[in-house]
């Protein structure tokens, strides 16, 4: 019988509650930008073919600027406060394996996620981006909307180790000459 090698623990420890940097931060907020476009075009796509069937004419969100504004931003709102406020994650966070959670590493709640998505609101459009600085040159990665609420932005899963953990899965390789393809047993702990 082979058993498969397991990793040495240096390998396997990962980033998982440390803080979050700029760079997966940045990647994770461009998924999440690209995805909410995404789903607020496809809304809009399907408002306007319920309008056209219910009352025989389309309407583009594109001839009333302020409704634009005004619906876009409720949009976003949304998509990032109530994400934020079940999961601590949105889909490009999920994705990256990063999640928010307050100063003292507990999962935050509702009004941190509100608060967090007017801060990153006003640090993006009142600061001009400055705001952010903070993820780059102070210890804890934290950005003015980090601060506002009470947050930080950690790493919730390891990539690296997740990867490494399955390629030492418990099942070895599968035994030849059974009836049936059966795994082989694993002799180490997990």
């Amino acid at each position: 019988m082979t058993t498969v090698p397991v990793p040495s623990a240096e390998l396997t420890v990962g980033r998982q509650g440390h803080y979050a940097g700029a760079v997966s931060r940045l990647v994770a907020f461009a998924a999440d930008v690209g995805a909410s476009w995404g789903v607020y075009t496809l809304g809009v796509l399907l408002v306007n073919a319920a309008l056209k069937l219910v009352t025989g004419h389309s309407y583009s969100f594109g001839q009333d600027k302020l409704l634009s504004f005004v619906t876009l931003t409720i949009w976003e709102f949304l998509y990032f406060a109530y994400q934020w406020a079940v999961s601590g994650k949105t889909l490009g966070m999920a994705i990256l394996g990063l999640q928010v959670v307050t100063r003292q590493g507990a999962p935050i709640a509702g009004r941190q996620a509100v608060l967090r998505t007017l801060g990153l609101g006003f640090t993006l459009f009142f600061t001009l981006g400055i705001g952010f600085l903070g993820i780059v040159y102070q210890r804890e990665r934290r950005a003015l909307n980090d601060f506002i609420a009470g947050t930080a932005v950690v790493y919730d899963w390891d990539a690296r180790a997740a990867r490494l953990r399955w390629i030492a899965r418990k099942e070895g390789p599968l035994r030849r000459g059974a009836d049936h393809a059966t795994p082989a047993a694993s002799t180490h702990p997990d």
